[in-house]
């Protein structure tokens, strides 16, 4: 059997790690790695294959960035030509990005199957790129892999029941793996004893000056200093702000295990990224999610998790705001995942 795997955003490269480690208990598969280039910079990409031991990629597109039909025509069309000479059985595709949604839709137009991880991820808001793209791949897929119970069901509810399966998430395999690995570590910023982990990409944060000011100046009176690796383009935008920031660290994105090392050092985490949220879920970390809405219910559940938006009054509430002493709910799977998903596509 002939994978392609195709990837091309940081949180792609660490479910991918998880999956890619499974596979060599299978060596009557062969996986092709193709990837898009989405991030291409040596701090969003080069790192994370160095120290996920991911394989170098079978293909490497080098996309960059664009507006979102430039590029996903442009990842549409390069996919296309390796599906026609690799022609293999599936196409693996994972979570929300424009590399998803183009690696299936390349795949569909050729009569190939698609497994989507981390399928049935519904925000209810169409504005988010992402939305679009999840729902579409989910419905042209051949296999969805969800990875909890509430995105079997909304996929049962969208007509796509026969074909889902309940796999449990990889980012939870990922976080036993690295957690174990990153023991006795120390946090790779020069932090005091007590400090929150931030990060802020999204847009509609991002690019929308009243928001991002209103998030920097309640992270900048918060009781704790706040570590935030920020991406060269944010820092850019900020540095022409008149933005406070003698209560904040900001370092250069960091890799994956310096990020759980930060991560398992916090007092708590504020974020506007899906993936970070359940992370913070993972290791027992309170949340503030700088959102209207989160595709991740379950977080919600006690307080791990609360949402915000860029409100800066609520955000520096929720820097207080105390969580249930419950035990956190079995949401995602029981640690398994890559196996069940590669299990799931051989027996399909």
């Amino acid at each position: 059997m002939k994978i392609v795997t195709v990837i091309g955003a940081r949180p792609q490269f660490i479910k991918a790690a998880v999956v890619a480690r499974e596979l060599k208990n299978y060596p009557d598969i062969k996986e092709v790695l193709v990837h898009t280039g989405q991030h291409y910079d040596k701090q969003m990409s080069d790192i994370f294959f160095t120290e996920l031991q991911i394989p170098e990629p079978d293909y490497n597109l080098a996309i960059g960035s664009g507006f979102h039909g430039e590029q996903t025509g442009k990842m549409l069309a390069g996919i296309e030509k390796i599906l026609i000479t690799e022609k293999p059985d599936w196409v693996l595709t994972y979570g929300d990005t424009n590399s998803t949604l183009a690696g299936a839709l390349a795949a569909a137009k050729l009569n190939i199957k698609i497994a989507h991880v981390e399928a049935g991820l519904r925000s209810y808001n169409m504005e988010m790129p992402e939305e679009v793209n999840r729902i579409m791949t989910d419905h042209i897929s051949t296999l969805l892999l969800a990875p909890t119970k509430n995105a079997c069901s909304i996929l049962e509810k969208e007509g796509l029941g026969s074909k889902t399966v309940f796999s449990g998430d990889v980012m939870y395999d990922s976080v036993l793996y690295y957690d174990k690995m990153t023991q006795g570590s120390k946090p790779v910023a020069e932090v005091k004893d007590k400090y929150y982990l931030a990060t802020i990409h999204r847009p509609s944060n991002t690019d929308v000056k009243e928001n991002l000011m209103s998030i920097f100046r309640a992270l900048n009176s918060l009781p704790h200093e706040v570590v935030i690796p920020l991406h060269p383009r944010t820092r850019k935008i900020i540095s022409v702000m008149d933005i406070p920031d003698d209560n904040i660290i900001i370092i250069d994105p960091v890799g994956y295990k310096d990020m759980v090392m930060l991560l398992k050092g916090c007092e708590k985490v504020f974020t506007d990224s899906g993936g970070l949220q359940k992370e913070a879920f993972f290791l027992g970390k309170q949340c503030v999610t700088m959102r209207e809405e989160t595709e991740w219910i379950e977080t919600l559940s006690d307080n791990w998790n609360v949402l915000t938006g860029a409100d800066g009054a609520k955000i520096t509430a929720g820097a207080g705001l105390k969580r249930s002493d419950l035990p956190r709910g079995d949401f995602f799977g029981d640690g398994n995942a890559g196996r069940k998903i590669i299990e799931s596509i051989t027996a399909t």
